[in-house]
């Protein structure tokens, strides 16, 4: 690992927001609360942000049942929302600076990976709203008594869209696009520690609105606590919740939704494995699994945290993993040279620490990283735990950092068992030299996505969990498809004459 010194500070060019985002406008809040932005690096406060309060809430969903039941949205084409979906990724391109300054506050991601990571989800935004022009609405279908039935998609209705810190640009991509592009009208919650990106989005679409493109009340932006977002969760005038978080909250915001039966899509944790046959090629192995395990410092849901290797090729791995590591550039997140940051704050940092602590506790061996980087920042270093056993702590519920688990397996059956032996179900990955048995064995593992000997990651596909990974799909059609109802209309059945 390489460390640099932090030569800028651009925390001065990021503003404070002091109202709330309602129904298409800025507006005063009903309350005085502000959250503050704290930079993972520097550790200081970048910037103020106004925190909604329930009355904030129980406005933003009423504009947003009336603005969906006027039907101004809902009834244009799909076509003409994708226009407008397209009009917000260009938008939005041209504030990619900007995003990619909040992406590296918010987040902690260095500079180059903030910036390819906001060129990136712009693809998503155009991907929408090219699945959105395919979209048929109506479709006949003709009956056995010799009627025809019309099978109707219909916007779910007003959707609460609670997303998480570690992508909000993505996050919206994945929710608050497709819900627009399907015809509902969205309360988008975002998270305290990643209000600012949210509310660049939330200009875009003031901007829409003031030229009528966008009818007021379909889209509103707050950031609030636990408290107050319940609130939302448990409005009735909400249809449609969906929630990108911990499977803990996801639990708690289906069993809110249960009493009154509203639709609930969940993107939630996960704590995914890559198995190493024997015969894998080690360059192909090393291409792909260091950074699919420390992306932006571990802080995404589908990094390959558990690493099962067999005893035969374990030393060589684990050796191999620690020299990659070597390379990666860990430091001040503005610097050029960097790849890894700091996590996203001192609370989350303690929280890895945690984990560590608990699995050399409970047996695992520290073979690399497993402490701080320098003096300033929210950093763990890239830590391999070895001597992994699944049951163990570390190996069953996910992290959230650059911690990486090695687990021994006796043969491919064991290697399928181990994979898994969890809860969750998100990602993984396989390496061998045959790619077609790479396949059959990934038809083995209960995950939502599986890479055989690389690490794409392509959101305009369909991505989601099995088990307590999650409920349904974001990305591509079937992303799209969450957001609509079927309705099915049976016409007469011509008499005879």
């Amino acid at each position: 690992m390489t460390t640099t010194e932090q030569v800028t500070d651009p925390l001065e060019t990021i503003a404070d927001r002091d109202k709330v985002f309602i129904g298409g406008r800025w507006v005063e809040s009903s309350g005085d609360e502000w959250i503050d932005v704290v930079d993972s690096w520097s550790e200081r406060t970048a910037a103020r942000v106004r925190a909604a309060t329930a009355d904030d809430v129980a406005r933003a969903v009423d504009v947003a049942r009336a603005a969906f039941d006027k039907g101004d949205w809902a009834r244009k084409s799909p076509a003409e929302r994708a226009y407008v979906i397209d009009a917000i990724a260009d938008r939005l391109e041209a504030r990619i600076p900007e995003l990619t300054t909040l992406g590296i506050v918010e987040v902690g991601v260095t500079t180059p990976v903030s910036a390819m990571t906001q060129q990136m989800i712009l693809g998503l935004y155009r991907a929408v709203a090219a699945e959105a022009r395919k979209v048929d609405v109506v479709e006949e279908r003709p009956r056995a008594d010799g009627g025809v039935s019309r099978i109707v998609k219909e916007p779910t209705g007003v959707v609460a869209a609670i997303i998480p810190w570690n992508g909000p640009i993505g996050s919206i991509a994945f929710k608050v696009i497709p819900a627009l592009a399907a015809g509902c009208s969205v309360v988008l919650k975002t998270s305290p520690e990643a209000p600012l990106s949210p509310s660049v989005f939330a200009d875009v679409v003031a901007e829409l609105v003031d030229e009528g493109k966008i009818p007021e009340g379909v889209l509103s932006v707050l950031v609030a606590d636990r408290e107050v977002s319940e609130s939302l969760v448990l409005n009735p005038k909400v249809d449609h919740i969906t929630f990108t978080g911990s499977t803990s909250v996801g639990k708690r915001i289906m069993s809110l939704a249960a009493d009154r039966v509203a639709k609930v899509s969940l993107e939630l944790g996960g704590k995914s494995a890559a198995i190493i046959l024997d015969d894998a090629d080690l360059n192909t192995v090393m291409a792909n699994l260091p950074m699919a395990g420390c992306m932006q410092s571990g802080q995404a849901c589908v990094a390959l945290t558990r690493v099962l290797v067999s005893r035969e090729r374990h030393d060589e791995i684990v050796g191999a993993y620690k020299a990659a590591l070597d390379m990666i550039p860990i430091g001040n997140p503005w610097e050029q040279t960097n790849f890894l940051g700091p996590l996203t704050s001192a609370r989350h940092r303690d929280r890895v620490e945690g984990y560590i602590e608990k699995a050399k506790a409970e047996g695992g061996e520290v073979v690399y990283g497993g402490g701080r980087v320098g003096d300033q920042g929210f950093f763990v270093q890239p830590t391999i735990i070895d001597n992994v056993r699944n049951d163990m702590t570390i190996a069953q519920e996910e992290v959230f950092g650059p911690v990486i688990s090695i687990i021994t397996y006796e043969d491919e059956d064991d290697a399928v068992a181990i994979a898994n032996d969890s809860v969750y179900g998100l990602s993984g990955a396989i390496f061998t030299a045959d790619v077609e048995r790479g396949f059959e064995l990934a038809q083995r593992i209960r995950t939502g996505t599986v890479n055989v000997n690389t690490s794409v990651l392509d959101f305009t596909l369909p991505f989601g969990g099995y088990k307590q990974s999650g409920v349904g799909r974001e990305g591509g059609a079937e992303g799209l498809e969450e957001f609509f109802e079927i309705k099915t209309v049976h016409l007469p059945a011509p008499q005879p004459s």
